[in-house]
């Protein structure tokens, strides 16, 4: 049974779609304001989200941001009344799946709804059912990659604990969705935490939940990662960067497969399956008496290392294929390939950054390209130490080379020299303004002089 969440302020009609939909076969819950709607999104995972554009306490814009953070492959069409459908576009361009114009049948809104959830079926299957047996998807054709197949092939059917070594950029993530979409819980949810981007509070309140007033700011009851987890996986993502007191939490919650909210008394059982992952050496940390020997040993029950991309030199050509036409697609670019210079140029580069810096140089070359082949000219970056050109001083030490990261601070150089004025600070960067456009909204970055020009 899918679940959908209906957020309409005006309740007559969302009764009314509640109730035909939950008769359709579907589970709806229902929120009448924007901020209840990603209350419960935080409480729940759900299949599609059906939202108003305009509502008290945090519009669709809110909504759909939230809904593509929890889980990006959560479809979300905008429900919009007349002289309101230019929201409802831009809605379009920041991810929403489609929109329906007040007023609107049942029927009419029902065929969006299967078309989104088939939309979603079909991206799932793209993207985790690969060609290779075990692959989900993968790319990969070393003797390396070939192994984790079979690895991911083995373990997918059991429920033991799968820890995924390697450094960042490698791909942990995408094998340890291959693992989930391989199970027997495929039809549940795969969460995802990262243990590295929140203090201890947060991160026990993230993982376990807490109850109204167990810390201060903690304002209602929130439902953590292993209970949204129930009958799914659970991706653990920079364990090694817990602190102790987390750790013992979380080796409880995988032995007894049950835990307390922050704050509360009451214990919540669960069936997780829990996959894992890190880039430091954890053996040397527990010599350090950094992690505990106990829950390494609960978590290395499968190990699946995986190897830089420098290591595996076979896989640059097919990931660069790869990624090349998935660019070319979502950026409706014409691109295809790459001239024979291009390709040894890739063949030629270190990779410090692993698949996602390959990934990043990919896009850009797509967007920076004006051939249906990418040339040398288009790799330029791969030959300098920072994005920028002539005076600009490096951003970063090159060893610890991160493309988004350079890419951002950029653009925000060059804004900053041209006075927050798009068109003269692509003419820093040597870019169109299309492109320039293109990347200062997929950065999210913002100024107040351009919010009053909107707005005036």
């Amino acid at each position: 049974m899918k679940n959908i969440l209906i957020a309409e302020d005006e309740g007559t009609l969302r009764e009314g779609l509640s109730q035909a939909f939950s008769e359709s076969g579907f589970k709806v819950v229902q929120a009448a304001s924007g901020r209840e709607a990603i209350e419960k999104m935080e409480r729940q995972v759900f299949d599609l989200v059906v939202t108003d554009m305009k509502m008290p306490g945090g519009d669709g814009m809110d909504v759909l941001r939230r809904a593509r953070n929890a889980n990006e492959d959560t479809p979300v069409i905008i429900m919009t009344a007349f002289g309101t459908v230019e929201g409802a576009v831009e809605a379009i361009k920041q991810g929403a799946y489609d929109y329906i114009q007040k007023p609107f049948s049942i029927d009419e809104l029902e065929v969006k709804i299967q078309r989104a959830l088939e939309h979603r079926r079909l991206l799932q299957k793209v993207n985790y059912l690969g060609t290779a047996p075990g692959s989900g998807g993968i790319v990969g054709e070393s003797g390396t990659m070939k192994e984790i197949f079979t690895t991911i092939e083995k373990v997918a059917g059991s429920n033991a604990t799968v820890l995924i070594i390697g450094e960042t950029g490698t791909g942990k993530e995408l094998i340890a969705e291959a693992i989930h979409q391989s199970s027997p819980r495929r039809d549940n949810n795969f969460v995802k935490m990262n243990c590295a981007s929140l203090t201890d509070t947060l991160l026990e309140s993230e993982l376990f939940g807490h109850e109204k007033g167990a810390f201060t700011g903690a304002e209602r009851q929130r439902t953590g990662r292993f209970e949204l987890a129930n009958e799914g996986t659970l991706f653990l993502d920079e364990v090694g960067n817990m602190s102790p007191s987390t750790q013992a939490k979380v080796l409880r919650a995988i032995q007894e497969q049950e835990f307390e909210r922050v704050g509360g008394s009451r214990t919540i059982k669960v069936d997780v399956r829990i996959v894992a992952a890190t880039n430091i050496d954890l053996p040397s940390a527990i010599t350090e008496g950094r992690f505990r020997e106990d829950l390494f040993y609960r978590l290395n029950v499968v190990s699946i290392p995986v190897p830089p991309l420098r290591d595996r030199r076979e896989d640059i050509v097919p990931l660069a294929r790869h990624f090349v036409l998935k660019f070319g697609r979502e950026l409706k670019r014409p691109v295809k390939d790459f001239t024979q210079g291009a390709l040894e140029m890739l063949m030629r580069h270190d990779w410090p950054g692993n698949v996602r810096e390959l990934e990043n140089t990919i896009e850009r070359a797509v967007l920076m390209t004006e051939s249906p082949a990418i040339g040398e000219a288009d790799l330029s970056i791969l030959t300098r130490g920072n994005a920028m050109t002539g005076e600009f001083p490096p951003l970063v030490d090159p060893s610890l080379l991160n493309l988004e990261v350079l890419e951002r601070q950029a653009l925000l150089e060059a804004l900053k020299r041209s006075n927050w004025i798009q068109k003269e600070a692509a003419k820093l960067l040597g870019v169109s303004s299309r492109v320039m456009n293109y990347k200062v909204a997929k950065h999210g970055i913002t100024n107040d002089r351009w919010t009053k020009n909107r707005q005036n």
